[in-house]
């Protein structure tokens, strides 16, 4: 099976548009990841503990029972070393 030198430009023309379009989402992630940085700048700036922040960040994506049952295995750990 040999392919036609038209389909060959049609493929070329679509990949090109798929890598333009990653491209372009790259450029759009190193934006929204310099707002992220300058927003944690800002709320760092008015005394908010960034790592803090984004623990919290990271618990609201989570479901309530996962992080209830690690809560306990924590407290559990803490409590077997002495530390809670």
């Amino acid at each position: 099976m040999t392919a036609t030198p038209d389909a060959y430009a049609v493929t070329a023309d679509e990949l090109r548009q798929f890598i333009e379009r990653y491209e372009q989402l790259e450029a759009e992630k190193k934006d929204v990841a310099e707002q992220q940085k300058e927003l944690m700048a800002e709320a760092k700036g008015r005394g908010y503990d960034g790592k803090i922040m984004l623990k919290v960040i990271a618990l609201r994506k989570r479901k309530p029972d996962e992080i209830a049952e690690e809560k306990a295995v924590l407290a559990m750990y803490l409590s077997a070393l002495g530390m809670g």
